[in-house]
């Protein structure tokens, strides 16, 4: 029997009389995990982009060089620009002499060529190529400056509140850095914005300008369920990688920031996904805009009133703990018309063994206009006897 099975079964009964529901009650057993691995990283973090909850982390917020990590606002620009219309695939790019001359990872593209914003966004992602990401940057906003502006504004909607970019490749620069927590964030956005465009974050390799190079990311080569995203390096960022990896409608995003090696950062990783993916799972506990519950309206033109939550609600939770969920409901007493669709009327809460989840306000999810004369008469009369009696 599902969470919403047993919701439907009792509410009707309990929501009038008490103004409380609870929900698939089960007898409660621990759930035993241990404490998460040692990573050897200057940050690190293990989120499930879903639920937003951080599963383990280090130094989150502290502001470090983000290297080619970098690319991933650069992409996520690009990806914008492609959904709104303002970009095509199919659109060509002249490559300027500053792209061209563009040092450290390249795609190898030629100064005064015209190359295809497809190859240009692969030549990112994919090769990491400092040389693509200027074009891109020159092509939108004029300069690779102006682009930086871009990527800055881009990063406060996303919430990235400790980032600063000065430029589309990672390039070493005292005033650009960012944070573990942030980098999650854009990886989160990423995912889940444009899904038609995250492909790409997992193909192996792209051959450009008949160089063919691989993908950075060895995780892709390592773990069939890793499909992103991207890695970096510099001297004083150390090596870092952003991976997100898909196990049977679980996802989790792991950031390593200031490791060692290319080794070390897939290693360190690898051991973040496999204790997530082995003692967590994310469960989707309620639907947006589904009803909930029916609420008794007073003095409007219907007496029912559909309740529920804005959004589907996700939860990371202990591997195999979906029965031990559990779900109360408060809805307002009284509740009066007129109403419109998004008013508040209670909460919704989730919690497992005792500890809270969730608290989500219980919304109407109609409107209910005010009944007429009459009809609001009847109900304050019906309304005096029912609390008279409740």
């Amino acid at each position: 029997m599902t969470i919403r099975s047993v919701f439907r079964s009792l509410i009707a009964v309990v929501v009038l009389a008490t103004g409380t529901a609870n929900v698939s009650t089960y007898a409660q057993q621990p759930v035993l995990i241990p404490s998460p691995p040692q990573v050897s990283a200057s940050s690190y973090l293990l989120m499930d982009p879903k639920s937003g909850r951080i599963i383990m982390e280090e130094n989150t917020h502290e502001r470090l060089p983000p290297a080619s990590l970098t690319k991933m606002m650069t992409a996520y620009i690009v990806e914008r620009e492609l959904d709104e219309n303002r970009l095509q695939m199919s659109d060509l790019v002249t490559v300027s002499v500053k792209a061209w001359q563009t040092g450290g990872s390249r795609t190898f593209i030629q100064e005064g060529t015209q190359v295809t914003v497809e190859d240009l966004l692969k030549g990112v992602i994919i090769q990491s190529g400092n040389d693509a990401s200027v074009a891109l940057a020159e092509h939108i906003a004029g300069t690779e400056e102006a682009f930086a502006e871009v990527m800055n504004q881009q990063a406060l909607l996303l919430g990235m509140r400790d980032t600063s970019f000065m430029n589309a490749t990672g390039l070493p620069h005292p005033e650009q850095y960012s944070t573990a927590f942030d980098m999650a964030l854009l990886a989160a956005a990423i995912i889940y914005d444009y899904p038609e465009n995250y492909p790409l974050y997992a193909e192996k390799h792209f051959t450009y300008n008949n160089i063919r190079q691989p993908n950075r990311n060895a995780l892709l080569w390592r773990d069939p369920s890793v499909d992103g995203l991207k890695t970096g390096h510099t001297e004083e960022a150390g090596y870092c990688l952003v991976a997100s990896a898909n196990r049977d409608d679980t996802r989790f995003v792991a950031v390593v920031m200031g490791t060692s090696s290319p080794e070390a950062r897939a290693r360190e990783v690898q051991k973040m996904l496999n204790y997530g993916f082995r003692y967590y799972e994310t469960a989707k506990v309620f639907s947006g805009s589904d009803e909930l519950v029916e609420g008794r309206v007073w003095g409007g033109a219907s007496d029912q009133l559909s309740l529920g939550i804005a959004e589907d609600l996700y939860l990371t939770i202990p591997r195999d703990s979906r029965s031990k969920l559990e779900s109360v409901v408060e809805v307002d007493s009284v509740i009066h018309a007129p109403l419109s669709a998004g008013d508040e009327l209670g909460t919704v809460k989730v919690t497992l063994g005792g500890e809270p989840l969730a608290e989500l306000p219980l919304l109407a999810l109609e409107t209910v206009p005010e009944g007429g004369f009459f009809k609001r008469i009847m109900d304050s009369v019906k309304l005096f006897f029912f609390q008279l009696f409740n």
